[in-house]
Parts: structure tokens; C-alpha cells; sequence
């Protein structure tokens, strides 16, 4: 692992600190800005639930530093998703089913579990020091718009977590939401969102 600056170092520390005690953190990712937690913490992950007003039913993505880390959270997954995680130039959230070793209100009714293999440098790193995944979910509460950037995110929701990053809160690249496709049992593959 390359060195970081130390603005980011900082933040880091700081978010292991939050995490590491049960806590919730809000941080830029590889597309938009998103509220996260330890992934196998119930109890934290709850806190995203309450904080969001999300209803229970609907799961979260799951953050995960290497492709590798795939078989720590998927009971089986097929060997071609290796190469379709390798060859997508953009943010990629699979939804695999048998989820394993999360906090059960990450995996859905079904034994599914959204994951994506993170490429922005700040989650990467905070994901390997905290040696455990991440959530994220968008920084809004449910069923109002996601912030593209720093600056859109309700007053309500930077209040009510236990942390907010202070990296990249100045950038105003539009940001979106990761492209999402569904892995069935069978093989086929289904796209949820563009």
C-alpha cells in the first residue's frame, strides 16, 4: 500500500476510531457521498436504518476493498464474475445470492447481497485498515434525491451521524450511483440500474 497524504491519513484515523466503536460515518465514495458503517454490525447497521428512515426491507451495498474479498460474503460465487469486476471501468455493485458473514440486515429475504469491489483510494484504504467491509448507502433520507456532492446533503442527515469525513467535501463533480446488476443462481444476469 502507497502512502498517503496526510489530510487523508487524518480522516482515516478518524473513521477507524468511529467505526471501530460501533459508529456511523458520513464519507465521499467512489460515486456518490454515502453513510456507512462496519458491515457485520448489526447494531451499527441499524443506526443507517434509523438515520435514513429506510425501511428494513430494503438493503444496502456492501463496500469491499479487493475482488478477493468476495468469498468472505458470498457463499459461491461463480468464477466468471472475476473477470466481469476486472473488465468494468466504472463502479459495479453485483447483487450475489448467499450472502454470508455480514450483519443480517445487509442480506435481503432471499440470501442476497449487494457487493462492490471499491476504486476510490480513501475508501480502499479505510476498508483494509478497518479489516472488516463497509456499508454504503446514499447520504439522504429515503425517497428524497441523492446529493451529488458534499454540498446537497440534507442538514438532518450530517447531524445524526457519529462522523462526518472532512475529504473532498469541497468537490462538485457530479456524482452517481453505481451501476447495479442482479446474479441469479442460474448464471443469468440482470441489469437493475444503468
Amino acid at each position: 500500500m502507497q502512502a498517503l497524504n496526510s489530510d487523508i491519513e487524518a480522516e482515516i484515523v478518524k473513521s477507524l476510531s468511529v467505526l471501530r466503536s460501533g459508529g456511523v460515518i458520513l464519507y465521499p465514495t467512489d460515486t456518490i457521498w454515502g453513510i456507512g458503517c462496519d458491515a457485520t454490525d448489526d447494531q451499527a447497521v441499524e443506526k443507517i436504518f434509523r438515520i435514513k428512515n429506510r425501511p428494513e426491507k430494503k438493503s444496502m451495498i456492501v463496500l469491499i476493498a479487493s475482488s478477493r474479498d468476495i468469498l468472505k460474503y458470498v457463499a459461491a460465487p461463480p468464477p466468471e464474475i472475476w473477470d466481469l469486476i476486472e473488465n468494468t471501468p466504472t463502479p459495479l455493485t453485483i447483487i450475489f445470492p448467499g450472502g454470508i458473514g455480514l450483519a443480517p440486515r445487509l442480506i435481503d429475504e432471499e440470501g442476497n447481497v449487494a457487493i462492490r469491489v471499491v476504486q476510490d483510494e480513501f475508501c480502499r484504504h479505510l476498508i483494509k485498515r478497518l479489516r472488516k467491509p463497509l456499508v454504503s448507502t446514499s447520504a439522504n433520507i429515503s425517497g428524497k434525491p441523492f446529493p451529488e456532492s458534499f454540498a446537497q446533503i440534507d442538514r438532518e442527515i450530517i447531524d445524526n451521524v457519529d462522523y462526518a469525513v472532512n475529504f473532498r467535501r469541497e468537490d462538485t463533480e457530479k456524482k452517481k450511483p453505481s451501476k447495479i446488476i442482479r446474479l441469479e443462481k442460474s448464471g443469468k444476469i440482470t441489469v437493475i440500474r444503468e
